[in-house]
């Protein structure tokens, strides 16, 4: 066995997940900004026939960014942070090493399974779950693969302490497991009864039920894959890059706790004004406003872990992706609960604004996130310096440009559409047809699909840089201990 001082980490499965990122993240932001022309521009949906329309591409969408470009982020953090805070290698336990790269190529398989099905139309029709019964099995041991890499390398560690970012880590795994399987509890109905096709089941829950199970999944999909894996991303890259220790380890634990009581209860919020109990609507309302106070405690935690230490934000690029996203998360942690309160619920249900809610988090928080962690990444798992500073500061700028003109469009497109369905004339009857609103949204689908587009064209510049880098860019002699070199 090496000794602490001798350890040289393994970032061949890291590696490969990172290139998983960079690649889902352009399939999946492509295919969102296809989607967002179709709806401004509906006769972009007919032009590669029932392949190229709205509901075959935007369930590839949805799961290509949280399936493929999010948990490759998180997953390449993770085989780069758990060695490094765990004090182990893989080079030391080649079982661990087998398991790493098994649970990789299981996931691109099923990943292509995942693209193939759903470009076929096979879907189960649960947002956020839509893949077919034979694919959940598949989810399932790529999941336990993960589950062994993780509390494997635990049992094997020489630092006794466990690091916060794997408190979110072992978050992630133990809820989205519980959280998967019941959602995907199905009979697939020709094996048991002969009937439809091999790949069909129905859910083992129905009506009301089915609801509230597939909402308690589907909120918590976003709590355990777009929060806390992400979280567990920010609290060892800001303190890393920054070199500042965590602002406070009381907060920490709060917000922690805090998250994991409070959060998987939140999920019946989308049911509010629909058949299930009213009961479990206020239920999900309360828990949702709640939850303000350990997702804040998370991001003034990392705010204030910069304190004394604004200027880094001029000088590194990384600084600001990394701050920025702890300032969206702050504002889509408020934003959520505010919708879920029932009144405010009545007006923004449906809307527009429900998407621009997710989007502010997802192109805020967890891209600026994962695009941080990469960059940061980068330089020590391939001993160079980052290509250009230059154009990682372009890129800030126009992702940032891009993000505003999302979600501020559809904030507006949102209170549109809520106030003219709500509108009555003098005799109570509804003031504005469907059409009508549709016909209003028009300019603002029209921002929405530009926005979509400039944030692609900042993820194409920030692929390229990483590529350069890997590929053109000046060797380093020395990791470095905090902030990442840069070429001008």
């Amino acid at each position: 066995m090496q000794s602490d001082s001798a350890l040289e980490y393994d970032y061949s499965i890291a590696k490969l997940f990172l290139f998983a990122t960079i690649a889902f993240g352009i399939v999946g932001l492509l295919l969102g900004v296809i989607v967002a022309f179709q709806l401004a521009f509906p006769s972009l949906n007919y032009l590669a026939g029932e392949f190229g329309t709205f509901g075959r591409l935007r369930p590839l969408h949805t799961n290509g960014i949280i399936y493929g470009f999010t948990l490759s982020g998180i997953w390449a953090s993770w085989y780069y942070i758990g060695q490094r805070v765990l004090k182990i290698s893989y080079n030391e336990y080649p079982f661990l090493k087998f398991i790493g790269h098994l649970h990789f190529w299981l996931y691109i398989v099923l990943m292509l399974l995942a693209v193939i099905s759903l470009f076929a139309g096979l879907n189960q029709s649960k947002e956020y779950s839509e893949l077919i019964w034979p694919l959940d099995l598949l989810v399932v041991i790529v999941w336990v693969l993960w589950g062994v890499s993780l509390f494997g390398s635990m049992g094997v560690r020489r630092e006794q302490t466990i690091y916060i970012s794997l408190w979110y880590f072992i978050a992630t795994f133990v809820a989205i497991s519980a959280l998967y399987i019941f959602n995907n509890l199905s009979i697939p109905t020709y094996l048991v009864s002969g009937v439809g096709s091999v790949l069909h089941s129905i859910s083992l829950y129905a009506g009301t039920n089915d609801a509230m199970v597939q909402w308690w999944f589907g909120h918590n999909a976003v709590a355990f894959v777009f929060t806390s894996g992400i979280i567990a991303l920010i609290y060892y890259f800001l303190p890393k890059e920054s070199g500042q220790p965590i602002f406070s380890y009381k907060l920490t634990l709060f917000s922690f706790w805090g998250l994991m009581f409070v959060y998987i209860w939140a999920g019946s919020h989308h049911l509010i004004y629909s058949t299930v109990p009213d009961w479990m609507q206020t239920m999900g309302s309360i828990f949702s406003v709640v939850l303000i106070l350990p997702s804040w405690g998370t991001a003034v935690n990392m705010l204030l872990t910069m304190k004394g230490q604004w200027h880094q934000l001029k000088e590194s690029p990384l600084i600001k992706f990394l701050i920025l996203a702890s300032t969206w998360y702050m504002l889509a942690t408020l934003e959520g609960p505010i919708q879920s309160i029932k009144s405010v619920n009545a007006l923004a249900h449906f809307t527009d604004w429900i998407i621009g809610h997710v989007h502010d988090a997802a192109l805020g928080w967890v891209g600026f996130t994962i695009i941080a962690a990469c960059y940061h990444m980068t330089p020590r798992l391939f001993k160079r310096e980052i290509y250009s500073k230059k154009i990682m500061d372009m890129q800030f700028w126009i992702q940032t440009t891009a993000i505003i003109l999302y979600f501020s469009s559809m904030w507006i497109a949102g209170i549109t559409q809520g106030m003219m369905w709500r509108a009555t004339d003098e005799f109570g009857s509804l003031a504005y047809s469907f059409i009508d609103t549709v016909t209003v949204l028009i300019p603002y689908y029209v921002i929405r699909a530009i926005g979509g587009a400039m944030y692609l064209i900042g993820f194409i510049m920030f692929a390229y840089n990483i590529i350069m880098t890997i590929v053109a860019s000046k060797e380093l002699q020395k990791e470095p201990n905090y902030a990442t070199p840069m070429a001008a």
